[in-house]
């Protein structure tokens, strides 16, 4: 069939479901928390608001950019202009530019306003911590940027950024940038205290992390602190000998009583010399020809041993006292984390808007980990409620399934007596659904509710 081109001059965007995230967000009271946050304000009085171009940033992450340059694309977009009640899309040099007036002490002080007025909005009675660390590989001459562990680049400069998870909510506690050097337990004294800080009084019932951060001296510091903790340990010689020493392993079961063939368990107290007191340690072998990918590691001290060869081992120490099932399943769900690292790399670019200084590239991070907060939020308060009208929003869609499910509707703005109506183009089957999140943005309840996943 041939066709005809004509061109026309309504203002139509791809992206008209995003104006339910523009109503969560007026809900939320967003523009207030970000005018209340001390930003950097700009040198000339032409400058544009720091509150539009950090929302104008995280708009443009939505919708996909993966680079600074990336969003003019929603600079050109009029409606979506119209929907965030902007009178002139910024450039983004201007979005770099804000970025660059970032300090240490402005990074400290905007991003402890913005984390803990994001988690004053939810109410939870206690919250299941988890810290971990990622590399961001770097290819140019960035601030910081070293050469340290990097397993998918080696050799290559990269950052290494501390991370805290909060499992209960799939949000992001807390983010340090570090340079590529740095252990993963680097000053996590230090993080921990400033995330504690920034969860604005929340209680944290239970912190999980991995062997990177089994050092005594933290374990010693999380003793001292309301607050339990499971960690995974290094297979040092001294835990290697423990762990072949242990008696009383018991096949695993499932909470049905069906046996977990080719896993066990065990448990008992140890204390090496490094550490100041002694500790629970929960073991856990899984046999190599009884499991398709056995977890854990071979005792590298009795690798060729006939019978503890045939093992991989894996260890957790805890002050919760707790059966060895309990605490393997409790850390299990920290395997949570690595989900939500690679959601941040691979939909939001977290590792990709980086510049040459380095409190700039900080802040960028931060806003990023921001902007996943929000659109978890808007996962499980919005779309969560609505999965018994909409069997799709049963599952907990990454964005870039939601950009195309929920985001990417064409829309186009018309005005009924004065009042401006957002037209969406909606399937008539998904009418429903999509009427039911826009009045479920501005009606749902405040804080939050969330169940806690662990509680003493």
């Amino acid at each position: 069939m041939d066709f005809d081109l004509r061109f026309t001059d309504k203002e139509i965007t791809a992206w008209g479901g995003m104006g339910i995230m523009k109503r969560m967000l007026d809900h939320l009271g967003f523009a207030a928390a970000l005018t209340n946050a001390g930003l950097p304000q700009p040198g000339s009085n032409r400058g544009y608001r720091p509150e539009q171009l950090i929302t104008q940033f995280m708009l443009s992450v939505w919708c996909g950019a993966n680079r600074f340059e990336h969003g003019e694309v929603t600079r050109y977009d009029p409606v979506l202009k119209r929907v965030f009640g902007f009178t002139r899309m910024a450039n983004f040099k201007a979005v770099i530019r804000l970025f660059r007036r970032f300090t240490q002490h402005t990074n400290e002080s905007v991003m402890d306003s913005l984390y803990q007025w994001m988690f004053g909005h939810l109410a939870i009675t206690g919250l299941t911590l988890d810290l971990d660390s990622t590399v961001m590989t770097r290819y140019g001459a960035q601030d910081g940027a070293a050469r340290g562990y990097n397993p998918a680049k080696r050799g290559r400069a990269s950052h290494h950024p501390l991370m805290a998870f909060v499992a209960d909510t799939r949000m992001i506690a807390n983010c340090w940038l570090r340079p590529g050097n740095s252990s993963a337990a680097n000053n996590v004294q230090g993080f921990l205290a400033n995330t504690l800080h920034r969860l604005g009084g929340k209680p944290v019932c239970l912190l999980r992390a991995d062997s990177g951060f089994s050092d005594s001296a933290f374990l010693d510091h999380l003793d001292q602190h309301p607050l339990h903790y499971i960690i995974a340990l290094r297979q040092n010689q001294p835990l290697q000998r423990a762990l072949v020493n242990a008696t009383g392993w018991w096949e695993l079961h499932e909470e049905d009583g069906t046996p977990v063939e080719g896993i066990e368990l065990t448990r008992f107290t140890y204390q090496p010399a490094a550490w100041s007191k002694p500790r629970w340690v929960v073991g856990i072998r899984q046999h190599i020809t009884q499991r398709a990918e056995p977890k854990g590691k071979t005792l590298n001290l009795f690798a060729n041993d006939p019978v503890m060869g045939q093992w991989r081992f894996s260890a957790l120490t805890t002050d919760v006292d707790l059966p060895a099932v309990a605490g393997w399943r409790l850390y299990r769900g920290r395997a949570d984390c690595e989900n939500r690292l690679k959601e941040l790399k691979y939909d939001f670019a977290a590792d990709h808007f980086n510049m040459k200084d380095f409190w700039a590239t900080e802040a960028t991070l931060n806003t990023v980990m921001l902007a996943y907060n929000l659109m978890s939020l808007l996962r499980q308060v919005l779309l969560k409620g609505r999965a018994a009208t909409h069997s799709s929003t049963s599952v907990q869609h990454r964005l870039q399934t939601l950009r195309y499910k929920l985001f990417a509707k064409a829309a186009y703005i018309t005005t009924e007596g004065r009042k401006p109506i957002l037209n969406l183009a909606v399937a008539m089957q998904q009418r429903a659904w999509m009427q039911g999140l826009w009045d479920a943005a501005k009606a749902f309840d405040l804080p939050a509710s969330f169940t806690p996943l662990y509680s003493p």
